[in-house]
């Protein structure tokens, strides 16, 4: 499940975000880094998930 989260995290960095997190202000936070060129969003997603954050 980890390496689906890492794939996911660098092509769908919200669904990412969501599984880990479910809608939290983690979710919306990546949202927003997401629409902001991509990559922050990115970095957000791969963050989350290699930490372990829960909502």
């Amino acid at each position: 499940m980890p390496i689906l989260k890492i794939i996911l995290s660098i092509f769908l960095p919200p669904v990412a975000a969501y599984m880990q997190v479910g809608v939290s202000t983690h979710f919306w936070i990546n949202i927003v880094a997401t629409l902001c060129l991509g990559v922050p969003g990115i970095i957000h997603a791969l963050w989350l998930v290699l930490t372990d954050k829960k909502a």
